[in-house]
């Protein structure tokens, strides 16, 4: 039975949680607001009684908002689905590599050292510089069009320019997954592994039924943080491909455009509403896969809404 928390412990949990909720208010809570109120106004424009251009911006209330399901939303919409696009196959890819990095760097061998620092130098890498070393590749007279044979314009406005962005995306931030799952392997026992193979399992059995079990709670726990990151993707397809173009623009490099042309009011709705976005995924996220983060506790399970605890295995029993 678990003991009750008191009055003193309740205080005292508090006390110790308020520098972080501080630090959350002051860098979350209070731009969020602001960047709220911002949304509710409209940029400036001429006063019709001077002609001249208004010292205050006017109040619009909704319309930032309810502009983005008319036609002057359109630009909204393509950035919209162009960080969905982004986040889900850059995550995608980034997660199966990201296994195998971390499969590879697990193993024994001669010059490990060598490989593991090999395959997290790309992570450590600025995004600012990586996305300069990627735009020298895919120019036109670069690496990548002489590897290809053919004169293929990566970064001009279209399809190709967004699998430049995924490829170089993809090359920066598969190993931090394959980080994170590496010291989920480090912990799993080599007696598992050695009871599998004694039964006979095969390589790939160890792995779907051992190995990816096991590592789950810090798989998803790299996916939810890339998801994060690649939801508000703005510095790699703004360097490596250049800002307003269509085929690459995302809502953060709309919001910045936006508030670069004076228009903080759109650029503010757009802010909050990429916040929304990103917001709803996490709380999706960790809703439908909260248990598996978090784990087991205290070797209970739930069943029928009670906690029943796992029995533990008596001193000195027999097993047959």
């Amino acid at each position: 039975m678990r003991p009750r928390a008191t009055a003193g412990t309740g205080r005292l949990a508090a006390l110790l949680v308020s520098p972080t909720l501080l630090v959350l208010t002051v860098v979350v809570l209070y731009p969020t607001l602001m960047a709220l109120d911002e949304s509710l106004y409209g940029p400036k424009g001429l006063d019709p009684k001077t002609g001249f251009i208004s010292d205050t911006e006017p109040f619009v209330g909704l319309k930032n908002y309810t502009d983005i399901f008319t036609q002057a939303g359109d630009r909204f919409w393509n950035a919209f689905w162009n960080t969905t696009f982004f986040t889900v196959v850059t995550v995608s890819l980034e997660t199966v590599i990201g296994v195998a990095m971390a499969l590879i760097m697990h193993r024994a061998f001669k010059g490990r050292a060598v490989v593991r620092a090999g395959i997290l130098v790309p992570w450590a890498i600025p995004t600012a510089i990586s996305g300069l070393l990627w735009k020298w590749i895919f120019n036109a007279d670069g690496i990548a069009n002489v590897l290809l044979g053919r004169q293929v314009l990566w970064t001009a406005d279209g399809f190709s320019a967004k699998i430049a962005v995924v490829i170089a995306d993809v090359w920066k931030t598969a190993p931090f997954i394959g980080l994170l799952v590496l010291a989920g392997l480090q912990v799993i026992p080599k007696e598992v592994y050695e009871a599998a193979r004694l039964d006979g399992a095969s390589a790939l059995q160890q792995f779907w039924r051992i190995t990816l079990p096991l590592v789950k709670p810090a798989l998803l726990v790299a996916v939810l943080f890339r998801c994060l990151d690649a939801l508000r993707m703005f510095d790699l397809p703004y360097i490596l491909i250049g800002a307003q173009k269509g085929s690459v623009e995302t809502l953060s490099m709309l919001a910045q455009n936006e508030a670069s042309n004076v228009r903080f009011g759109p650029a503010s709705a757009y802010a909050v509403l990429l916040f929304l976005y990103v917001f709803l995924i996490a709380l999706a996220f960790v809703r439908l896969l909260g248990a598996d983060l978090i784990g087991g506790a205290g070797g209970t399970k739930k069943l029928k809404g009670r906690a029943v605890r796992t029995p533990r295995r008596r001193i000195g029993e027999v097993t047959a």
